[in-house]
């Protein structure tokens, strides 16, 4: 009984803790401190259990301070689990599964793209190569890549012979590669110098066009911004540029916010976009070396004339992210 006092300060205080970063978030406030709360809801809900468990083994049943506890601890859970929700197998999916014997004749094409964020001081490019060799992707969105890979990536230009070349040394470099030719070409900051975004018309052997707009924005953290305000207006300028375009359209990169957050809700609300993840999983690409903290980054969003063939995150190869393989069916007009 000696005990009680002291575990009745450690699981309060650690159920304080937990009420204040599940909190946090709704302030709406954009600093880097109050936003990165919106990235561990798994985390997080699995801390809430932890504490409903150690609260059940070494708390009295008959305290009216054990069940206060409780129920914080039981809303807190609910609370992130409600965020994550629609991301798990439980979820509603928005994106209809491609079915080879059903759908063959509905579908004009199919597209293979790879999002990698290849960290830029990262050396093992023959690692990358080997996979893209191995899977044939059809479009590569290559991020965080500077001169150094722009020369490593040259053999794959054999395959992909369509290419956006921005390397950049501050992170924030990128590169395009499709089999098919790229039209209306244009490389964008949409907020902040030196952060390019590409977007272009991809042109399909069948003679449509679909619109493909890659974006790697700058996080808010405390190295580049201290808020999330830049990230957001970068993200909600695509939205609406993908909401006004017809045809099919593509939104893909490394967003640097998860596929739960408000930003991300918003985005999917004004692009009228579908997220192929929801009711399939989370398909975490960051961090590739910390299992215990990882969370969706990369991210690829189209309108509704796709169907969903695969979605599959490949094995790491020196990055701090694991690459992301979506197979999309293109549905005849």
């Amino acid at each position: 009984m000696t005990d009680l006092p002291i575990a009745f300060i450690l699981i309060g205080c650690f159920s304080a803790l937990l009420v204040i970063l599940s909190v946090l978030p709704l302030t709406e406030r954009t600093h880097w401190l109050i936003r990165v709360w919106d990235f561990p809801r798994l985390q997080l809900a699995a801390l809430g259990l932890l504490l409903l468990v150690t609260s059940a083994h070494w708390l009295p049943v008959t305290s009216p301070f054990t069940w206060l506890l409780v129920a914080i601890q039981v809303a807190c859970c609910a609370w992130q689990l409600w965020w994550i929700f629609p991301y798990t197998p439980l979820g509603e999916r928005t994106v209809e599964r491609y079915n080879r014997k059903r759908d063959e004749k509905a579908v004009e094409e199919h597209l293979r793209i790879l999002i990698v964020n290849v960290f830029e001081h990262n050396r093992n490019a023959v690692g990358l190569v080997r996979m893209i060799n191995r899977i044939r992707p059809d479009i590569i969105v290559a991020v965080e890549t500077d001169e150094w890979w722009e020369q490593q990536l040259t053999d794959i230009e054999d395959d992909l012979p369509h290419v956006v070349r921005v390397p950049q040394n501050n992170l924030y470099g990128m590169m395009v590669y499709s089999v098919w030719p790229l039209a209306n070409v244009s490389v964008e900051n949409l907020v902040q110098d030196k952060v390019p975004s590409v977007h272009a018309d991809v042109q399909m052997p069948g003679g449509r066009e679909i619109h493909l707009h890659c974006v790697h924005p700058v996080p808010p953290g405390p190295r580049d911004n201290d808020k999330s305000k830049p990230r957001d207006r970068a993200l909600l300028k695509v939205a609406e540029r993908a909401a006004n375009e017809p045809g099919p359209v593509i939104v893909t990169g490394d967003l640097n916010d998860v596929a739960w957050s408000p930003t991300t809700r918003e985005f999917l609300s004004t692009s009228k976009l579908l997220d192929p993840r929801m009711g399939r999983g989370f398909f975490n690409t960051f961090h590739a070396k910390l299992p215990l903290l990882r969370w969706p980054l990369d991210h690829l969003f189209h309108s509704e004339h796709f169907m969903l063939v695969k979605m599959r995150r490949l094995p790491k190869f020196g990055s701090d992210r694991f690459p992301l393989l979506i197979e999309l069916a293109l549905k005849k007009e």
